[in-house]
């Protein structure tokens, strides 16, 4: 893909979904996938309930007008992303496939370990913002990776993956090419000591492999279709290979990228391709026909 960054206004859609006929196994004959990727439905909510959490407190830092109306817009957006996958859950519970057990623990790990600390006023106060602040930089480096990747993850199609799901996930992630500049460019703003954005990269990677793992096991273990659910390393590596997952060399190859020092968002992805879905995405459509006729 072509590297562009050319800056758009950052708006939220308000997009909603029908999940009445979508089934669990959403790629068929593939619960592996379905699964691994289903893990962003119990990951995002609350993840991105803290972003906005984190951001509201840093906007009195920014000092930048035209990064402050970016910011906003990317609170916007995050809000609107943790809505949508939120509500898939009820779906996977009438599926026979109840994540609170998972969610719990996500919920826990993003509101009392990340959440605020009773710290006085200051500089103690400063470092806990700052260090939340360059976790979610590299937390968007992969939901950025994420968002190329399924915008071009063209065997999903192939394979008669469900349309719905496909939709969410590629306006979400089209969301996270548009936007992908925006939390690396508040860090630097603010803060940018790289020995931080290396430190809390090492944080946010170790996380979410450990996440994502523990939440594919989760799902494969409760599935109430299979008898012997199981999420393996070498099941991600094949479906990586087969083009519905992320390929294994990539996710590696994005370490060094994001951890070299001239390194900034815009020279990943493509904003003109996550534009051009955004105009085409049948739940984007519709929000902005339903904007226009109440408005």
């Amino acid at each position: 893909m072509s590297h562009t960054q050319d800056r758009v206004p950052l708006k939220a859609r308000k997009v909603s979904f029908s999940w009445e006929g979508t089934p669990l196994h959403w790629v068929p004959g593939d619960p592996f996938t379905s699964h691994t990727i289903n893990v962003l439905h119990l990951l995002l909510p609350a993840g991105e309930r803290w972003f906005v959490h984190v951001y509201k407190q840093v906007l009195p830092y920014i000092r930048d007008e035209r990064l402050r109306e970016d910011v906003l817009g990317f609170i916007g957006q995050e809000a609107m992303h943790s809505q949508a996958h939120d509500e898939v859950l009820p779906h996977l519970r009438e599926l026979g496939l109840d994540p609170t057990p998972y969610t719990a623990q996500v919920d826990w790990l993003f509101e009392k370990l990340l959440g605020d600390r009773t710290l006085p006023p200051g500089a103690a106060r400063r470092w806990w913002l700052m260090e939340r602040v360059a976790l979610i930089a590299a937390i968007e480096h992969y939901t950025a990776f994420l968002g190329d990747w399924v915008l071009n993850a063209s065997e999903l199609d192939r394979r008669g993956a469900d349309p719905t799901m496909l939709d969410l996930l590629r306006w979400h992630g089209a969301e996270e090419v548009e936007h992908r500049s925006v939390a690396f460019d508040l860090f630097q703003h603010v803060d940018g000591n790289y020995r931080r954005r290396a430190r809390t990269w090492a944080t946010a990677f170790t996380a979410l492999v450990f996440l994502w793992q523990r939440g594919a096991r989760f799902f494969m273990e409760n599935d109430p279709t299979l008898l012997d659910g199981r999420a393996r390393l070498r099941d991600f590596h094949r479906a990586g290979r087969r083009g519905t997952l992320p390929a294994t060399g990539a996710m590696l190859r994005s370490i060094p990228t994001y951890l070299a020092r001239g390194y900034h968002p815009s020279q990943e992805g493509s904003t003109e391709q996550a534009v051009a879905y955004l105009a085409a995405s049948p739940a984007a459509l519709a929000a902005e026909q339903a904007q226009k006729e109440t408005a």
